[in-house]
């Protein structure tokens, strides 16, 4: 006589109860929403009330696909949804209607090797193994969008790995780009839990010339090593001609604002092999297959 074997659950999964809850019979009571399933009430699960369950859902959904999907760690690159592809820059000057609009441009083109240097990064992380465990490392994860989310995305498919886009709900339509692997193509409402799922696997985050989007994204990651709230990573900065530019980081250590230490918080870089050289040297001896991806 064998062991009796148990069932593994007594209760129905929810899908099979969302059928059968089903009314079959019409009457003002089933008809009403107050007899809606919770879980099935859209016009309940909107409420103002329900914010909080809206943010544990949008954090809980992305975090239980990832482990699902057997990420351990991911390589985050922030950049401009404008900077054109290198052969695409020049319509952008041919198109340009004013002296204004033409410098523009040609400030954009100059600023397009960025997209050739964020696609050469991703495939080159892309290249890591899983550990001995199975856990796959430094998968590239961009924001899901264009220019060089796009070149991030495209990089990983260069080399037939998966990628993450991690895009958001914007008045003027924000599509995933066509490299994004579909089923690592998240959605987000709240850009704090955007950013959140940004830096949960994150062991490194290259960032190109940007916006206020990747200028946020970049000094709120500043932020929280400053304040000791993650554990350093290393956070590599593309265009040191660019960043000097538009900010001037000795001014803050001058004014008191920062600590001068605190600039030793980022590398400035050019090229994607520049920047894996300085992941390589911060994970020295933890991760063996970083040497191997170039």
């Amino acid at each position: 006589m064998t062991d009796p074997v148990p069932p593994k659950r007594l209760f129905s999964p929810a899908a099979e109860e969302a059928k059968t809850a089903q009314p079959t019979v019409s009457s003002p009571q089933t008809q009403d929403p107050a007899y809606r399933l919770a879980f099935q009430d859209l016009d309940f699960l909107l409420r103002q009330d329900l914010r909080p369950v809206r943010f544990q859902l949008e954090l809980l959904k992305p975090e239980l696909l990832l482990d699902e999907a057997g990420i351990e760690s991911t390589f985050v690159i922030y950049g401009s949804a404008r900077i054109p592809e290198p052969s695409k820059a020049d319509a952008l000057i041919q198109t340009a209607a004013t002296d204004h609009q033409r410098l523009i441009a040609e400030r954009l083109k100059a600023k397009s090797k960025y997209y050739e240097e964020a696609r050469r990064l991703a495939r080159i992380a892309s290249r890591v193994g899983p550990t001995a465990d199975g856990k796959r490392q430094f998968v590239v994860c961009s924001g899901g969008g264009p220019s060089i989310m796009e070149a991030a995305n495209r990089g990983a498919a260069d080399e037939g790995k998966e990628s993450i886009g991690l895009n958001i709900v914007l008045p003027h339509e924000q599509l995933p780009n066509p490299f994004v692997t579909p089923s690592l193509s998240f959605q987000f409402h709240y850009f704090s839990l955007r950013k959140m799922h940004f830096l949960i696997r994150a062991r490194a985050v290259a960032v190109f010339p940007g916006g206020f989007g990747t200028f946020d994204e970049c000094f709120e990651l500043l932020t929280l090593i400053q304040t000791g709230k993650i554990k350093p990573l290393p956070v590599i900065l593309f265009g040191r001609e660019f960043w000097e530019r538009v900010i001037d980081f000795q001014a803050l250590v001058d004014e008191g604002t920062v600590s001068p230490n605190d600039l030793d918080l980022f590398k400035f870089v050019e090229t994607a092999e520049e920047a894996w050289d300085r992941v390589c040297q911060f994970y020295e001896g933890r991760f063996e297959m970083l040497s191997d991806a170039k």
